[in-house]
């Protein structure tokens, strides 16, 4: 049984950056072929992806969200992380990390992240 979970502050001042952590359990993030996908939910809004990171380490984007994201990882510790900076109240969402297997088959429970001075 693969496990997500994602850890970060709850609460982020405009124009600094988001900083999330995706931690896996049941399942290394460097096996073939998976992908490490970042998607968010605006209240009352439907979901929105924002990037990847594969089983190789390459990353790919939103387009929209492309100029202010970065997704890494921490393979000893089997983790991904999402930093978007130059944050907006418009970034208040609950973020979710999810494994993608073809689709996104296991997702983590979601966090809350509010952008608010």
């Amino acid at each position: 049984q693969v496990v997500l979970q994602e850890s970060g502050p709850g609460l982020v001042k405009p124009s600094q950056t988001l900083s999330l952590t995706c931690t896996v359990s049941g399942g290394s993030i460097t096996t073939n072929y998976y992908y490490w996908s970042w998607i968010r939910q605006p209240p009352g809004k439907g979901l929105e992806w924002i990037g990847y990171i594969a089983y190789s380490g390459y990353t790919y984007y939103s387009p929209s969200l492309k100029s202010r994201t970065s997704i890494s990882r921490d393979t000893s510790k089997n983790q991904f992380t999402l930093q978007l900076s130059s944050v907006t109240p418009e970034d208040t969402a609950v973020y979710y990390c999810a494994r993608v297997n073809g689709w996104m088959d296991y997702w983590g429970k979601g966090t809350l992240v509010t952008v608010s001075s």
